[in-house]
């Protein structure tokens, strides 16, 4: 949006009820902190500067919200007293002032366009946006003028009276301020109510008080949810999970079965993608054009180029990078390792801290044996290689283009282009040994 605009983002609760050791904030959705979809959205909206508010002691949300300055809040003494803990920074603020909620990341980014053009459009000292739920209980409510539409309070719940709690029409806590004159508005606050807080809502009627008017906009309920429970937090991942899910479909990818794909938050899918049931993308994945990911595969830090095929029951960890046309079958698991183009790793087999080279074949039960208990060591395969089923690759191994390891070798070192490698004991038969011992047996334990 053109104009300047600062956002300030309330982060400093512990959430008691998500009964953790850590900030609430930094509870995941969708493989993300919720602190970081609300800074997303805000960075969408090119902010001049975001102001993360923080309590004490929480130098894991600090880095988390990095390079984002953080301003503490030493005593929790209401929203009103948190957004002031940004002051120096607020001061020299001009255009328009938006404050966030650390534990609501479910706002988009054109609710919150939306809310800041209405506040620039009348000029208004404030503007909120609001929701009508099912069950108003429990939620602030915003009381408008019926004629003018405008805001004329926000009431907390307990401080409702009868009357009041008739109104359906809630505060979710979003609120854009014009900055100019924004801290002398919050200064004049008090916290004359039944918590003895300084409440932000009272915003409104300040402004009012001094002839400034101030507006409502509303919004879905869903986009409102903030988390303060683990329940709620399973809420907010099945609502950001949908709309992963249709944003994925949106863009020409099938989900056979929607509700069983899990999506994380920078999940990448390409054109003509199929993703099978009960598929989970954990962070960092990048799924090209035409690749078919397979019933019960589960990715993540992983890159498929186009035209792969993945699964079922695959494992993809950090690192891995599957080539154009590539495929990696049942239960096959891949870490830290380049499968080329047309490679084929089918079944059964690991393959970490590698290279598979274009069109090479990896047989059934094929391990990279890749550590030791102190070090990792590497295996390079060549292009077109041949590995036979039941090999284990001792790393450090290379073998050559073209090279054949035959079906159930243990090797390391080198193997030269082209060449065959077989490693197995010789074969010793005994004729008739079956049969004695177990005459032998039988004898010994009276077992027929």
């Amino acid at each position: 949006m053109s104009g300047s605009l600062s956002v300030v983002v309330l982060a400093a609760g512990m959430g008691t009820r998500m009964k953790s050791a850590h900030p609430k904030v930094l509870h995941k959705i969708a493989g993300k902190p919720m602190v970081n979809h609300v800074i997303d959205a805000a960075d969408a909206l090119n902010a001049e500067q975001t102001l993360v508010v923080v309590g004490p002691d929480m130098p894991a949300l600090e880095k988390a919200v990095a390079p984002h300055p953080t301003f503490e809040q030493t005593d929790r003494l209401g929203t009103a007293h948190a957004v002031l803990a940004a002051r120096n920074a607020l001061e020299e603020a001009t255009g328009d002032v938006l404050v966030l909620y650390g534990d609501s990341p479910l706002f988009t980014t054109a609710t919150l366009e939306r809310l800041i053009a209405a506040r620039r459009e009348g000029a208004h000292a404030v503007a909120v946006l609001g929701f009508t739920p099912d069950d108003p209980s429990g939620y602030g409510r915003l009381s408008t003028d019926p004629y003018t539409g405008e805001l004329l309070a926000i009431i907390e719940d307990k401080e409702c009276t009868e009357i009041e709690r008739r109104i359906d029409f809630c505060n979710s806590g979003v609120m854009c301020f014009a900055a100019e004159g924004m801290v002398d508005l919050l200064d004049a606050i008090k916290n004359n109510n039944a918590k003895g807080e300084y409440y932000l809502t009272d915003a409104v009627t300040v402004a009012r008080d001094r002839g400034r008017s101030c507006v409502a906009v509303e919004v879905a309920e869903e986009e409102t949810l903030g988390v303060n429970s683990r329940a709620q937090l399973a809420v907010a991942e099945q609502l950001m999970q949908t709309r992963l899910r249709e944003a994925a479909m949106s863009n020409g990818a099938t989900l056979v079965d929607p509700s069983s794909v899990f999506l994380c938050a920078d999940t990448k899918i390409g054109r003509d993608v199929v993703i099978e049931p009960n598929v989970v993308c954990g962070p960092d994945v990048s799924i090209g054009d035409n690749v078919t990911i397979k019933a019960f595969s589960h990715l993540e830090g992983c890159d498929i180029a186009a035209g792969a095929d993945i699964g079922p029951y695959a494992r993809l960890r950090p690192g891995a990078e599957i080539g154009e046309g590539a495929r990696i079958g049942n239960f096959v698991e891949v870490k830290k390792a380049s499968i080329e183009n047309g490679a084929k790793v089918n079944h059964l087999s690991y393959i970490g801290d590698a290279r598979v080279g274009a069109k090479a074949n990896i047989g059934a039960g094929t391990i990279t044996c890749n550590y030791d208990g102190f070090q990792k060591y590497r295996t390079d395969i060549g292009a077109g290689a041949f590995v036979g089923s039941n090999s284990a690759l001792v790393a450090p191994v290379t073998i050559g283009d073209g090279a054949i390891v035959a079906a159930g070798s243990t090797l390391g070192g080198e193997v030269a282009v082209d060449a065959l490698v077989l490693v197995r004991a010789e074969k010793t038969e005994k004729p008739g040994w079956a049969a004695k011992f177990r005459e032998k047996m039988r004898a010994l334990t009276g077992k027929a």
